[in-house]
């Protein structure tokens, strides 16, 4: 069973950082891919960042130019720094992680959750 422990969420004003920590604990299988997703109250899960095992990056228009996300494989850790923030850009971050195997095939492990609040 892989968990998946979440950090680093809070209350910035707008303009301010936080960084997001996301590691998953080792297991049998291999990561493919880490990435953060975000969803606001009354809104669906979406797509934030995700960064994949050989390093590609994919960003969500929104958060291009203010978010880096970032991969440390040594440490099955995933980062994703954010810059600038804004209003809009509170929800609660939800790490994900894309895992598969040989044996046992692709499964995806969700984090708890952290809640992001960006005051005016």
């Amino acid at each position: 069973q892989v968990q998946v422990v979440e950090s680093g969420g809070g209350l910035v004003q707008a303009g301010g950082s936080l960084r997001l920590s996301c590691a998953a604990s080792r297991s049998i299988f291999s990561i493919r891919s880490m990435g953060w997703f975000r969803q606001a109250p009354g809104k669906q899960r979406d797509l934030v960042a995700a960064v994949a095992d050989g390093g590609s990056t994919n960003y969500a228009d929104s958060v291009k130019g203010r978010f880096t996300i970032s991969r440390d494989n040594a440490k099955n850790t995933v980062y994703l720094q954010m810059n600038n923030l804004n209003p809009e850009d509170t929800a609660v971050y939800y790490c994900n992680v894309v895992l598969t195997s040989v044996t046992f095939g692709t499964r995806e492990v969700w984090g708890q959750g952290t809640l992001v609040t960006v005051s005016s």
